[in-house]
């Protein structure tokens, strides 16, 4: 079995500007990912990326911005020799419809957990919000909460122990 950390996108892989990011010139990554991930990949984890985009059901943006921005986060963590196994975003919004993909509703990690064969006890979610911790407690997933846009290093004793 697998042991993976799940990541929240905005606030923790790329600075969280206070409004929707969905245009390339906006993407800025955290300083610290990359040395943070390289360092959890050397020991024995594997990362998957979960975010909430609701600005698509507001009609803000559209699925191909997700997708060009997803492109760009599998390209940067390539160069930096490291493996996103698959990007699952949720495109509703509560304040438009109801799904149940949305964090803190946990479908989307339920679908990774099942296609990845992965270990809930021995991975971990790291969130900016408590909707990111939440959604990591109902499958048994032990969440990290993180102060948006903080250097993920400042927390990897929180992981290996």
């Amino acid at each position: 079995m697998r042991k993976v950390i799940f990541l929240d996108r905005d606030g923790v892989i790329n600075i969280e500007r206070g409004d929707y990011t969905f245009r390339l010139e906006d993407f800025v990554f955290v300083d610290g990912l990359f040395a943070a991930l390289a360092f959890l990949k050397n020991h024995g984890f594997e990362f998957i990326v979960i975010t909430n985009q609701g600005g698509i059901s507001k009609g803000i943006y559209n699925h191909d911005s997700v997708i060009v921005l997803n492109k760009l986060i599998e390209t940067e963590f390539k160069k930096h020799q490291l493996n996103v196994l698959d990007i699952y975003y949720c495109p509703h919004h509560s304040d438009i419809e109801k799904c149940i993909c949305r964090k803190p509703n946990s479908l989307l990690l339920e679908k990774a957990i099942a296609k990845y064969n992965i270990d809930t006890t021995k991975s971990f979610f790291i969130g900016d919000s408590d909707r990111d911790i939440n959604a990591a407690q109902k499958v048994g997933v032990k969440g990290i909460k993180v102060n948006k846009n903080s250097n993920l290093n400042v927390y990897l004793n929180q992981i290996i122990t």
